[in-house]
């Protein structure tokens, strides 16, 4: 089958337009419509519904699409090894992790990176979806949990916990409650039970939430989270990682704390020899360490 009608495809299936695929590939509208119907007589199939709006994969076109689509993310992989210098650090790297981690703990640390290796270009992906590394639709991942897909390399970096806090000012104007029983004179700052997030988050809310709270308001994501206890709205369920950068905020109700979340980072194997994914590998464990001998520093303060 001919690479090039295939390539075609695909630009006009991700596109749903034979003009936009033209522009994205540098050809006229009937040069992609001629390789199209070429595509199609030689299957002996339709694999575009044309209507009004633009164009809809058939069914024969869905899973020509889905193959083309694995083809292109393989050779993705294979052009990010043959890239990879043996003596530099450059080009693209798709780091995924969660929206909290993502924006609280690694953008702010980037800068170090970015100094080291200025011609290294993150594309960070914030998401609590787990995306598949193996069909490379991130190239590294930092997750809360140990990822379950195969092919990969693993390796737990830390834990955290998710505990309770707000800010001075707001404990000024309202006091500390002593105990969970007095929660009924706050508002809670949580996440939503509903949206995506670590389990142990989701069981502390569960739990808290068996006692009588005075209000409540729910984000669907920490970022939010923190932003809400930082303007004094209430007391906050937040990750622990935010102290270092938020000395601010306060801890309220020491005893009450989720069970340990495991961090991992992971890649894919055939990415083993990468020089970008060492590179990124290294900085977030350097950052790991600091970060740990920080935390025991203020725990003996």
């Amino acid at each position: 089958m001919d690479w090039d009608k295939l390539r075609i495809f695909h630009a006009v299936a991700d596109a749903g337009s034979l003009t936009h695929a033209g522009d994205t590939l540098h050809l006229s509208q009937s040069a992609v419509s001629r390789q199209i119907r070429a595509l199609e007589e030689s299957l002996n199939t339709t694999l575009f519904h044309r209507h009004a709006r633009g164009l809809i994969l058939t069914e024969q076109g869905e899973l020509l699409f889905d193959a083309t689509s694995s083809m292109l993310k393989r050779i993705d992989a294979a052009t990010a090894r043959i890239r990879d210098s043996e003596e530099e650090v450059f080009g693209e790297l798709r780091v995924t992790t969660t929206t909290g981690f993502g924006s609280l703990w690694l953008a702010p640390r980037l800068p170090k990176l970015y100094e080291k290796y200025p011609d290294l270009n993150i594309d960070l992906m914030l998401e609590e979806r787990v995306l598949d590394l193996p069909m490379r639709e991130a190239d590294v991942a930092i997750r809360m949990k140990e990822p379950s897909q195969a092919d990969l390399i693993r390796k737990r970096l830390m834990h955290i916990r998710m505990r309770l806090y707000a800010s001075p000012d707001y404990l000024a104007q309202n006091g500390a409650p002593e105990s969970v029983d007095e929660m009924y004179q706050h508002r809670l700052i949580c996440q939503n039970t509903r949206s995506a997030q670590v389990h142990a988050g989701m069981s502390l809310v569960q739990e808290l939430m068996t006692h009588d709270i005075g209000s409540t308001l729910t984000v669907n994501n920490y970022f939010g989270v923190l932003q809400a206890v930082i303007s004094n709205l209430g007391i906050g369920v937040l990750p622990d990682y935010i102290i270092e950068d938020f000395p601010s905020v306060v801890r309220v109700l020491p005893d009450v704390e989720s069970v340990e979340v495991p961090v991992f980072l992971a890649y894919p194997e055939e990415l083993r020899q990468s020089k970008r994914i060492a590179a990124f590998r290294d900085f977030v464990q350097d950052e790991i360490i600091a970060y740990r001998r920080t935390m025991r520093a203020k725990e003996e303060a």
